[in-house]
């Protein structure tokens, strides 16, 4: 029986990490952005990157097998280029650029999921808390470079999604948006672009605010996008026809999750929406794998936070006096969550 029985999606998950560190190395070596649309050797490459004589070919042609890079011709005088999704995804220089969230996953994350199996048996956060003392949003606010990394990992990851949401969602009927936890404004600028009728509030911390005001300006939308700063467990939210929330529900244990929902609804007028964007667990707990990781991965950095499905959301959002609620399905894992005062 053995025989028939093939082991390698096993050895695939359970090496995972070999193919893992080598893609977040090249990134943090900004391979794919010195190879921009020209090509390189071997040793150019050495050299550009300051890597020893070891590293070659090993390192790029591992990418080159992981389909991360084209490579022309044999020998010391093959020529390594990008691939077409490395040149548009991970060249910092693209407009799409999404290597941010692995730059955080390589500076912060690698490291605390070595600590998993512990997270597992106590239900403990396993990020700076555990070094420091401070806990991981505490950590970030203390460091404006780290803050403005953590701010550029959470837009990479959104942007598909973000983009999705403004395309697939019937905005005709609403005249204003509220993006609560809008950090450096991307969701209330890619909705602002799409829907020019639209006026829209990024509400984030005072730390974050200046962040969202740069990005707003330099995008021209300081017309029709504006900044707001609060404390969303503090401060009421600012009322809006429609209130959204981009990877931010997940991140509070229920009780807190309650809060915040609770505040949306007083927040919204009759008919006015709520939307969640998340990687929203499929309802039988199956099928969004990475929905599943991220849940694991709120565990690592909070303990009791976690990530939902689509009727956990419904739920809740009925439990404060929402009508109806909606799954609308985005981009990759990620759906948007909606409920309707």
């Amino acid at each position: 029986m053995s025989e028939q029985i093939d082991p390698s999606h096993i050895m695939q998950v359970g090496m995972g990490f070999w193919p893992s560190k080598t893609v977040l190395s090249a990134v943090e070596l900004e391979l794919f952005t010195k190879l921009g649309s020209d090509g390189m050797t071997g040793p150019q490459i050495a050299e550009a990157l300051e890597l020893h004589a070891r590293a070659i070919p090993d390192f790029p042609d591992a990418l080159v097998a992981l389909e991360l890079l084209d490579r022309e011709g044999e020998g010391s005088d093959a020529l390594y280029r990008n691939t077409q999704a490395t040149a548009v995804f991970l060249d910092k220089t693209s407009p799409v650029y999404i290597g941010g969230i692995l730059e955080m996953a390589n500076a912060r994350l690698y490291r605390f999921w070595g600590d998993l199996t512990e997270a597992l048996r106590t239900g403990s956060p396993q990020n700076e808390i555990k070094h420091t003392g401070k806990a991981m949003f505490e950590e970030l606010y203390s460091h404006p470079d780290r803050l403005e990394q953590f701010m550029e990992a959470m837009a990479g990851i959104s942007l598909g999604p973000f983009q999705a949401l403004a395309e697939k969602f019937d905005f005709s009927k609403y005249e204003t948006l509220c993006d609560v936890g809008g950090a450096t404004g991307q969701l209330s600028i890619i909705v602002a672009n799409r829907h020019p009728h639209l006026r829209c509030t990024s509400f984030d911390l005072p730390v974050v605010e200046p962040i969202a005001k740069r990005r707003i300006e330099a995008a021209g939308l300081s017309g029709r996008v504006a900044t707001a700063a609060g404390d969303f467990f503090a401060d009421p939210l600012p009322e809006a026809d429609v209130i959204t929330m981009g990877l931010i529900l997940h991140d509070w244990n229920l009780e807190r999750k309650m809060h915040l929902i609770k505040a949306v609804y007083d927040a919204l007028p009759e008919g006015g929406a709520f939307i969640v964007i998340e990687n929203i667990i499929d309802d039988a707990r199956r099928e969004n794998a990475f929905g599943l990781l991220m849940s694991l991965n709120m565990l690592i950095e909070f303990g009791d936070a976690f990530d939902y499905s689509g009727a956990d959301f419904a739920g809740w959002c009925k439990e404060v006096g929402f009508k109806e609620i909606d799954v609308l399905p985005l981009a990759g894992p990620a759906s948007a969550g909606i409920a309707y005062k």
